[in-house]
């Protein structure tokens, strides 16, 4: 059975306490007839709800597609990167940087199990800086799909802190479900098996849930089969 996490409110539910303080001020400061004061507040609890929104996504096409955790810009794609959580397979690894203006929910790229979450603490690099994927804290989400294993890793940035997982392991999630989040901007990184084809790009700007990273190789015909074609 796929595990749902709940997290289905349009602004998640971990703005509350950043955002139920700054109304309260901007109340406060209408009240002592202080209405600049008022909208100031007013305009800061907003653009913090904004920040923790979290918009409903449909994932296009079928299973053997592999898709965003993250909405943001593809900083990185190397090939033969290694991962400790996956050992011994070949993985490239595809990076996302999170700007402050991005939706910052995290979805599960593919439909599967949740092997293993690791958390690992370390330096608050800034997330577009090449080393923040092996120095800086993170959350690792090793997922087993029907095809594949990959890893998702949530990688704290300089300003982004605070890293939320809302699944646990053995759940079951179903592909562009939200899983979790970083708040005020950073980094997911993806690793990707051979059984995928890569088909993003450096540079280009992904949305999570919907925009398409990998594409899963088609398994060619036996032999056999071939031969008694012709």
């Amino acid at each position: 059975m796929i595990a749902r996490t709940g997290h289905f409110e349009p602004i998640v539910r971990e703005a509350f306490p950043f955002v139920v303080p700054l109304f309260i001020i901007c109340l406060i400061a209408w009240a002592l007839d202080s209405p600049w004061i008022s909208f100031f507040f007013l305009c800061a609890a907003v653009a913090v709800s904004l920040f923790f929104r979290n918009p409903e996504r449909m994932p296009p096409g079928h299973e053997g597609l592999l898709l965003s955790p993250a909405d943001g810009t593809i900083v990185d794609i190397r090939e033969d990167a290694p991962s400790e959580h996956l050992p011994g397979i070949p993985l490239t690894r595809i990076s996302i940087f999170m700007s402050i203006f991005s939706v910052h929910v995290n979805r599960a790229p593919l439909t599967g199990t949740v092997r293993k979450i690791t958390h690992t603490p370390g330096r608050f690099l800034d997330a577009r800086d090449k080393n923040s994927s092996e120095q800086n804290e993170r959350n690792s989400v090793v997922l087993d799909g029907d095809a594949a294993s990959i890893e998702v890793v949530q990688v704290a940035g300089k300003v982004a802190r605070r890293i939320r997982c809302w699944v646990r392991e053995d759940d079951r999630i179903g592909r562009g479900e939200r899983f979790g989040m970083i708040r005020f901007g950073s980094r997911l990184d993806v690793y990707v098996p051979k059984e995928y084809r890569i088909t993003a790009r450096h540079g280009m700007p992904v949305t999570a849930g919907v925009s398409v990273l990998a594409e899963l190789n088609e398994e060619p015909e036996p032999a056999s089969v071939l031969k008694a074609d012709t």
